[in-house]
């Protein structure tokens, strides 16, 4: 149980680092996510606990895990030309 809430208070902690943004956040301008799986991973989105979404460069982008979000952000080049296709 601890091993779980310091889990939940370390990926808090990294989604404000990080600049998150809540799905409900996210600018109407912005381009909708076409994918049901993750942008990094491939993975379900909803496979790893709930989805999270932020908004990069006007374009929603979609991810499973708090370290799916660290890794787009590492190399964000590598991963948006999946989008485009």
């Amino acid at each position: 149980m601890k091993l779980k809430k310091r889990l939940q208070t370390s990926v808090l902690l990294f989604l404000l680092a990080t600049g998150y943004t809540a799905p409900e956040s996210i600018a109407a301008s912005s381009k909708s996510y076409p994918f049901k799986v993750c942008l990094v991973s491939g993975n379900k989105l909803d496979s790893m606990g709930d989805t999270i979404s932020q908004t990069y460069k006007g374009q929603e982008v979609k991810f499973c895990c708090a370290p799916c979000v660290k890794k787009f952000h590492a190399y964000p080049e590598k991963y948006l030309p999946k989008l485009a296709k």
